[in-house]
Formats: structure tokens, sequence, C-alpha cells
């Protein structure tokens, strides 16, 4: 090693690839809140038109993941995360400058395009963290999840209040490439290890001895997409009730939003850790409970809002860490960017055309978006549909016998 070279320490680049956790998920909130300016500074055809922003962000985002993970089990995880957050960077400074629906669009693709490369690449590099402990890592790892989208809508609402949606992105835009810039100079990816005797091996590199049934995993993420649609509807559907049901400012809006993900800073790490030992039962008992609070969201009066939505992030965040354990301890290491590279292309597009749906279904209700009860119906299917994907956790078990057997 070169003298003032960094030495890899697990602990160090976990912290590392939880900072480039933070930065993806900030921009996933940021625009959230700030669908009404979006609509009267670039003369857009209604708010359905801003929220397809968020969708086409998202789409770019998850459909390209399968490849990204490729790339990222061929080429390495570093170089991936680090270009990837440059890009994702450099396009919310294009949307900064954007004057058209057009040039927003060509935008949020651009940053899209740069996110889609960092949870296949982290989920895999988190992986061979802490092959041992996966549970407790990815619960660290996903406190990135939580402070990101609490931080992104928070400091949008905030500095778009103060100086405008353009400035509030373009700082947003330049941290993320700085970031990107200090991981490229400091972050050491792990040396490969033996894969854990609970997970498949390979026989010989690069070919892995066993399949990853690609049925089966399709079927898992479409389950798991219903979760997804649910959690991702609920940005967008809680940002236009606030804001038309209730009267807040872009500010306010921004401010409410982001406290969903406070307390799942606290959920991640503890259930993750909770569920090393037996994670599809916990994952079993998350869902129903934050489908309960997300369902009684519009029966809540505003001052009780905040707290509610907070209690559904506190449990439904918490499924997420432990998830993504579970599906990385079935495949082996060598394949796991692309694995979880397929399981987000499937479940993020579908959950992730939330937002334009939503936005159009809001724009429906005419003069009735300014009455709290329109929005219950609306709330209640992103309830059933995250109740719903405990469908998936049969398929996750199937998978995880299918890796076992494989072995023996």
């Amino acid at each position: 090693m070169a003298a003032g070279e960094p030495s890899f320490r697990p602990a160090t680049t976990l912290v590392q690839t939880t900072v480039l956790h933070v930065w993806t998920h900030v921009y996933h909130g940021a625009l959230l809140p700030l669908y009404l300016p979006l609509v009267r500074d670039l003369a857009l055809d209604g708010v359905g038109q801003a929220t397809l922003l968020v969708s086409l962000l998202m789409g770019a985002y998850f459909l390209p993941s399968y490849g990204m993970g490729i790339l990222a089990d061929r080429i390495g995880r570093k170089p991936m995360l680090a270009g990837g957050l440059l890009l994702n960077g450099l396009g919310f400074v294009a949307l900064s400058r954007a004057d058209s629906f057009a040039g927003a669009a060509a935008a949020v693709v651009l940053a899209g395009l740069g996110g889609s490369t960092f949870h296949p690449a982290a989920t895999a590099l988190v992986a061979r963290l802490y092959p041992a402990s996966p549970g407790r890592a990815f619960g660290w790892f996903g406190v990135g999840a939580s402070l990101g989208f609490f931080l992104g809508p928070l400091y949008s609402g905030w500095r778009a209040q103060a100086v405008g949606w353009r400035q509030a992105l373009l700082e947003l835009g330049l941290g993320g490439m700085i970031t990107a810039l200090w991981f490229a100079w400091r972050a050491v990816e792990p040396p490969a290890h033996p894969i854990r005797a609970a997970a498949p091996r390979l026989a010989g590199h690069p070919t892995p001895s066993v399949r990853v049934p690609v049925a089966l995993m399709g079927l898992l993420a479409a389950a798991f997409a219903l979760r997804d649609f649910g959690g991702a509807g609920n940005g967008t559907l809680s940002s236009l009730y606030l804001q038309h049901a209730h009267g807040d400012s872009v500010r306010d809006a921004g401010r409410v939003l982001s406290l969903v993900f406070v307390a799942s800073a606290v959920s991640n790490p503890l259930f993750g850790h909770w569920s090393e030992r037996s994670r599809l039962r916990w994952a079993a008992g998350l869902l129903p409970v934050a489908a309960a609070c997300l369902a009684v969201l519009p029966w809540v009066p505003r001052a009780g809002f905040p707290a509610v939505l907070m209690a559904f992030g506190f449990f439904f965040m918490a499924t997420y860490p432990i998830v993504e354990a579970a599906l990385m301890e079935a495949v082996p290491d060598a394949i796991r960017g692309r694995v979880f590279g397929l399981f987000i292309t499937v479940g993020g597009l579908i959950g992730n055309g939330s937002h334009w749906l939503l936005g159009h279904w809001v724009g429906s209700l005419g003069t009735d978006a300014g009455a709290p009860a329109a929005y219950r119906p609306l709330f209640g299917a992103l309830a059933a549909c995250v109740a719903g994907s405990i469908v998936a956790l049969p398929l996750l078990r199937r998978l995880q016998l299918s890796g076992q057997r494989q072995i023996h």
C-alpha cells in the first residue's frame, strides 16, 4: 500500500457508503414539496405533469438497475458508486437551470440514470462487509436512507421558500458531486471473501455454480412492488394533501414529509439487529402495522398528522434492511449486484409509477381536492398495497430454501 493511501476497514467503508445512501435518497425526496412551484414556474399542464417528473426520475433510476448490477459485479462496486453519484448530482444541477418540461424531464432522467448505479453496487458491498451479521449492517446502512429522505424535502422546502427552488436544487446537485469526488478519493472496496456457510457457494470464478431462479425473482420483486407503491405514493399524496386540503406552504409540507423518516433512523438498526434470527417473521409483523398507520392518516386532525406519519415511517422503513439482508443471504457474493438489480428494476418501476398516477388522481378531484375526506380512499388504497405485499414473504422463503438445497 502506498504511503497516504487509505486502508480498508469495514466500519469505515460502511460509513462512507451510508453517506452516499444519504445523497441518493435526498434526491428522491427533494422534489416532493416543490410540485406547485414547478407547475407555476415551468408553465406545466397541471400537477400531474409535475408528479410525472418524479416518476421519470424514478423510472430512470430503476430501469437500468439489472445492467448496473452486472457492471458492479464485473468492474467493482466503488467506481460504480462514485461515478453514479457524480452523474446524479449533475442531473440536479441541470434541473435547476431547466426552463421547460422537456428540459426538466431530460435533467431528471440524467439524475435517475446516475442514481441507478447505487443500490445494486451498495447492497452487494454491504453484504460483503459483514457476512456474519448482514441484518445489523443493513440496519445501520438504512439510516442513510432515513437521513436522506428526511433531509431532501426538509432542505428543498426550506430553501425554496427562502431563495427559490432553482437555487435549492443547484445547492443539492453541487453537494452530491463534491461527495462523489470525496468517495472516489477515500473509499476502499473490500476484498472478496469466502461465502458464509448459510449461502450458496461459487464453484469457480467468474461463473457461479448455482442458478438464481429468474421467474421466482420476478414474482418476488413484483409482490414487493406493492409495498414500494404504497410507500412511494404516500410521499406524493401526503404532499398534495397537506398543501391542498390544509393549506400548508412548501416549507411546512417539506418539514412534515421529512418526519416520516426521523423515527426510521432508530427502527432500521433496531429491527435489523432483532431480525438476525427470524427475518421473515419480523417483516410479517411490521407490514400490517405500517399499513394501518397509513390508512389512518387522512382521518386524524392536521395537528396529529405528523405523529402518525412518523409512526408509519418507523414500521414501514424497517422492512427494507430486513428484506435486503434476507435476499443477499440467499445468493452468492459474485452475483449479488445483478440479483438486487433485477429485484429493484421490477419492483421499483411498478412501485414508483405511483407518483404520476396519484398526481392525476388528485388532479381529477377538482374542487374536492380541498376536502380532507376526499383523500381517504386514496390513502386506503395505498395502505392495502402495503398490507398486500405480505404475499411476497413465502416467495422469499422459497428463494432461501432453493439456495440452501443447492449447497448440499
